[in-house]
């Protein structure tokens, strides 16, 4: 069996038939590594670390000459048509190649060259003089990248090629994964150089693995490689209405690593000139999480894009507005309102008054923070409408004592009160902005010493007028 880019072929498939469809597949714009670059320089710096089998069973024939001489000379081809890639770093580590088999040495691994721009020439060079001699320790090695990498400000990206399967008792599925959770690496690729079938299952868990059954595939596959990590893809996020069509916009959207969680993008949606969401240029390496920071926000999870196509993302994230308002002039300057979903306690938004906010379409209980607060049941918003919440005109109370003392402010609701204010123990006056309504003021002085000089008054208030209350 063999498989690139998720396109199974079955056993016996003439390999010229094979390298046919890679090439109409991958839509490959030249014949041999050095034409020409393999692709647009990304704007995104982009390292690329080889991590390269030097174990003893590279000595093996392949076809035509042994396994290492055949990776060394393709591998360089590789090399020639990145020098002309700019905002590229390239290094080398290798394992397997310090200490021969017998015995070995499971932690023969090293960094052979660092990461740094157009050193295509030294990693040839270096490559030269190495010898396959040793073991196989790919989790060690993997595990040993962590630190090969200078930080996390670029696409850090793992090429792995290897004959062999993990030969010192370590786990390179669970190493790889720690590498892409803490955010040090993406997916790795693997490139398995003529590895038996039942190998191929030990390393889909790595990365996204190829299998190079002789050297024309070998070669074909470090194309379509490469062509994936130095190009980025398109596509375009359609936000739905409640017909399913893509009319909402103008909202954040930020798309994550959904391995490691760690944002990548955050891009305000548009529609371009046409009417149409605009194209975005994604990494297609990645696997994301999308969130539209709408209100509440939505979210899309295990979003896959297919390099070299165009991929449309539909998320349902149909809205309206809520206009809060006053019926007439009020004297309240910042009046705000908390947004809650219907019959749930958590808080969407804080929205102040004389605004207009969208909120997806459902249902919402409002509590406006006046005096006293109102609290309004099942605010129903629909697709594309405004949605309007007048409260009344609001009236003013002067509350005046005469002495410092301890007063508090009730509503009156069908005989019952409602606390709604405590005032400042220290103040002699204060003016308070209120709803209509009937209210009582229970007070007492500090200085009296007795229950029974608590003085109590009872007043209403009406939109758009002022009352005076002396508490003496």
């Amino acid at each position: 069996m063999k498989q690139v880019n998720s396109v199974v072929f079955l056993r016996g498939v003439h390999a010229l038939a094979i390298n046919f469809i890679l090439l109409i597949f991958f839509l490959l714009p030249y014949s041999s590594f050095a034409q020409q670059p393999p692709a647009k320089a990304p704007k995104e710096l982009t390292r690329i670390l080889f991590l390269y089998d030097c174990s003893g069973s590279m000595n093996a024939k392949f076809q035509t000459a042994p396994k290492m001489e055949i990776a060394k000379k393709l591998l360089g081809e590789l090399l020639d048509s990145l020098k002309k890639v700019t905002n590229l770093e390239l290094a080398l580590r290798c394992f397997g190649h310090q200490v021969p088999w017998p015995p070995g040495d499971c932690n023969d691994t090293r960094l052979e060259v660092p990461f740094a721009r157009s050193n295509s020439d030294v990693i040839k060079n270096r490559l030269t003089s190495i010898e396959a001699k040793g073991t196989t320790p790919i989790a060690q090695s993997l595990q040993a990248c962590e630190k090969d990498f200078p930080d996390l400000n670029a696409r850090n990206i793992i090429i792995l090629i290897t004959d062999g399967i993990e030969e010192c008792k370590g786990d390179p599925c669970a190493v790889s994964y720690s590498l892409q959770k803490k955010g040090i690496t993406l997916k790795p690729f693997v490139i398995g150089i003529g590895l038996d079938e039942n190998f191929r299952k030990s390393f889909e868990c790595v990365g996204t693995f190829y299998d190079a059954s002789n050297e024309t595939d070998f070669k074909n596959v470090l194309k379509v490689v490469i062509s994936q990590v130095l190009n980025t893809t398109t596509c375009q996020v359609n936000l739905l209405d409640t017909y399913g069509k893509p009319t909402e916009t103008n909202v954040n959207m930020t798309f994550m690593n959904r391995t490691s969680g760690m944002e990548k993008y955050n891009y305000v949606h548009t529609m371009n000139a046409r009417g149409n969401p605009d194209t975005l240029r994604i990494d297609p390496l990645v696997t994301y999480n999308i969130k539209v920071h709408t209100i509440p926000p939505v979210e899309k999870d295990s979003i896959v894009l297919t390099a070299g196509k165009h991929t449309i993302i539909g998320i349902d994230a149909p809205q309206g507005n809520l206009l809060l308002k006053f019926q007439a002039a009020s004297e309240y300057n910042n009046l705000k309102c908390i947004v809650r979903k219907s019959k749930e306690m958590n808080t969407l938004n804080v929205q102040d008054f004389n605004t207009s906010i969208k909120y997806l379409v459902g249902k919402y209980d409002l509590e406006v923070l006046s005096l006293p607060r109102m609290n309004i049941k099942d605010v129903d918003i629909s697709q594309s409408h405004t949605t309007t919440v007048q409260i009344p005109q609001s009236g003013l109370a002067t509350i005046i004592a005469n002495a410092t003392g301890y007063t508090t402010l009730y509503s009156i609701e069908k005989n019952d009160l409602q606390l709604i204010y405590n005032f400042n123990e220290n103040s002699l006056k204060e003016m308070l902005v209120l709803l209509p309504g009937t209210y009582k003021v229970v007070y007492r002085s500090r200085g009296s010493r007795e229950a029974i000089y608590t003085v109590e008054k009872t007043f209403k208030i009406v939109s758009g007028t002022s009352i005076i209350v002396n508490l003496f």
